[in-house]
């Protein structure tokens, strides 16, 4: 069985490239496009790995991170936050909980890199 990954992001240049390349790479890809969408997927599904832009319409990546990693049923699941705002992301990563971070644009050796690893940790 494949792993199933939601990748929600604004940018549906960005969404498709990085679903494409998830795809390819064997993976299941749900997407969402803003805050609203990505709750109720988490709601009703159950994902491997979840890919948030920080900056969407409605609440925020962090917000719906910090959401994920406060509910039992939810909190070990991978959270990757990305963005092309730099500044203070490790940071902000640690305080939402969320597993690691990437940086906008990337290249897809990173993004697959990201997946496999917070995958495999999970797996641990």
């Amino acid at each position: 069985m494949s792993k199933r990954i939601l990748f929600v992001d604004d940018e549906v240049d960005v969404q498709k490239v990085a679903v494409f390349r998830l795809r390819k790479a064997g993976y299941e890809v749900v997407t969402a496009v803003n805050s609203d969408e990505a709750l109720d997927w988490i709601q009703k599904e159950r994902f491997d790995l979840i890919f948030l832009d920080l900056r969407l319409p409605g609440i925020s990546g962090a917000e719906i991170c910090k959401k994920i990693k406060s509910d039992e049923n939810l909190k070990k699941t991978p959270v990757i936050l990305f963005t092309a705002s730099v500044r203070n992301l490790p940071l902000l990563t640690k305080e939402v909980g969320a597993d690691d971070f990437l940086i906008k644009p990337f290249e897809t050796e990173q993004l697959l890199e990201k997946v496999k690893n917070a995958i495999f940790k999970e797996n641990q």
